[in-house]
């Protein structure tokens, strides 16, 4: 029958009792497996990582100016990781650094939630935050 149609016969279901098979174009049904794999990765989601670096000492422009490139990127939908780098002896002012960043998530908590508190790993205190997810 398939050669009749001009078609190939494939197998389907080679352990049912009795064995499946189907007429069809093999060329075509590769065709749309790939194509089907490809939509798959496209719709998959993109974790994009923006990072915000802050010293211990930063002034209030330069985090507002810092506030709201994160509050851009959190809308777009990406990651935020904001740090704050310790230089030298800056170590000393580890309290500010961290309170810089509880501020700074405070600030997010609207749209993004905190994914790691601030945590301190060699000179540089570090924290994650996410967009807060959209209940459809």
């Amino acid at each position: 029958m398939a050669d009749e149609m001009e078609l190939d016969l494939v197998e389907i279901s080679p352990n049912a009792e009795p064995p499946v098979c189907r007429i069809i174009d093999y060329q075509k049904f590769l065709y749309q497996q790939k194509k089907k794999q490809k939509e798959i990765k496209a719709n998959a989601a993109k974790v994009v990582l923006k990072e915000i670096r802050f010293g211990p000492n930063t002034d209030e422009h330069d985090y507002n100016f810092k506030l709201k490139h994160a509050e851009n990127f959190i809308k777009e939908g990406a990651k935020v990781k904001a740090y704050v780098f310790f230089k030298g002896r800056q170590i000393v002012f580890k309290e500010q650094g961290e309170i810089l960043l509880l501020k700074f998530a405070q600030e997010l908590e609207d749209i993004a939630k905190v994914d790691s508190m601030p945590k301190l790993e060699g000179k540089r205190m570090i924290m994650m935050l996410s967009p807060k997810t959209v209940k459809k």
